[in-house]
């Protein structure tokens, strides 16, 4: 007789509700807040019904019974991320998919009735030491008009004095990083030292429509100065070096390593652009023809005269004279959405400016290395570049094809 979704509609977040298939009506079931319901299960037998909020990025379950609308206890869980959520069958036991930083997805089980919680997994880590991991710190610090912007902050353990800072910016540009399980961002922090910090710009999803309208179109810019105002902040803090600071991110992240680079070149020491977008203009004549309407709703048009002149006034390719720091591009061969020509235009025109550019292509790719020899190559390559660079050693600006 109803349907029960998650719908943003008469406010700023994703919420329960109920639609009636008989007239229509709309029963909200869960409270209007600034926090998405991303997940949710209804028992077999339609009376209880959990939920799961990201609330700053972190997961948190709720649970009730529909019929009384009485809460029942919510598991208290480790800070991390859902991935899962399924009663079982006869409604008595919850089971919890959840990844934390510190550990990869693992199944638990919330006892509905006794408010017990059971971990039944341990996930594999290999020949890693778990205890070696850290465990982000999620800070906030202002933008250049008083937002204030999220961002996660893994630091190393036992180290003194400045640290060497990677700054991985998500791609999307609708998308969230949160602080699931990243052997990347450990690998990082105990290989180089180095201070991991991951923010989640304006435009992010997560934080509520308005947080995330807030680059469409001719605003794009001010995400881009959203990363200024972060170093202006890692300038502040005791523990992170300035003078080492790092870019990187794929697709829409790889544009904002690329517009960064060009923002902000005498404050990096190095960036790592991953299939990023290096002209809007060239970007949407020539990603797959599916998608290219879903763009221009986020980018904005290139059809349109004035918008046109916004991407010409942006686009990293039209400002390459200003990326004075070492470059590290990575492409895909077959990628469908952001084409190899985005990547092949910035190297060509960096290294006409006599700039260093490293350039890794994988003949046999798309969207993301996924064949394990391709994705180990990468790392490789992106570590060989993160030392470098964070070293000052001078053969980072030689180059590499």
């Amino acid at each position: 007789r109803s349907i029960i979704t998650t719908s943003d509609e008469g406010g700023e977040a994703e919420r329960l509700v109920e639609i009636s298939l008989e007239d229509s009506a709309v029963t909200p079931l869960t409270e209007a807040s600034n926090w998405d319901v991303d997940s949710f299960d209804l028992s077999d037998d339609g009376r209880l019904l959990a939920w799961s909020i990201n609330e700053d990025g972190y997961s948190r379950v709720a649970v009730r019974d529909l019929i009384t609308r009485r809460a029942l206890p919510q598991p208290e869980l480790p800070d991390g991320v859902l991935g899962a959520l399924e009663f079982s069958p006869d409604g008595s036991r919850l089971a919890i998919g959840l990844s934390t930083s510190t550990s990869p997805g693992d199944v638990w089980s919330w006892d509905v009735a006794a408010g017990g919680l059971t971990r039944w997994t341990q996930s594999e880590v290999g020949p890693l030491d778990r205890s070696t991991f850290v465990t982000p710190e999620l800070v906030r610090y202002p933008s250049f008009d008083d937002l204030r912007i999220p961002a996660f902050v893994y630091r190393p353990r036992g180290l003194e004095g400045r640290r060497p800072v990677i700054i991985d910016i998500h791609g999307g540009p609708e998308g969230q990083s949160r602080p699931g399980f990243s052997l990347t961002y450990q690998q990082w922090v105990a290989d180089h030292g180095a201070i991991v910090i991951v923010p989640n710009v304006r435009g992010s999803s997560g934080y509520g429509k308005t947080w995330l309208a807030a680059d469409n179109g001719p605003r794009r810019q001010e995400s881009v100065q959203d990363i200024g105002a972060l170093l202006d902040w890692i300038a502040t803090q005791p523990d992170m070096d300035p003078e080492r600071v790092v870019v990187h991110g794929g697709s829409y992240g790889g544009f904002m390593v690329l517009a960064s680079l060009a923002a902000y070149s005498d404050r990096l020491a190095g960036a790592v652009n991953i299939f990023g977008i290096a002209n809007f203009v060239s970007f949407l004549q020539n990603t797959e023809a599916y998608r290219r309407d879903l763009r221009r709703a986020e980018y904005g048009d290139e059809r349109d005269p004035a918008m046109r002149a916004v991407f010409d006034r942006i686009s990293p390719l039209n400002l390459t004279d200003r990326m004075t720091a070492p470059l590290l591009v990575i492409q895909g061969a077959n990628d469908p959405r952001v084409p190899q020509s985005e990547s092949e235009q910035i190297v060509d025109a960096v290294r006409a400016e006599g700039r260093p550019v490293w350039y890794l292509l994988a003949t046999n790719e798309g969207h993301g290395f996924r064949k394990k020899f391709n994705a180990d190559g990468q790392a490789e390559v992106t570590n060989l570049f993160f030392r470098q660079v964070l070293a000052g050693e001078p053969d980072a600006t030689a180059g590499a094809q």
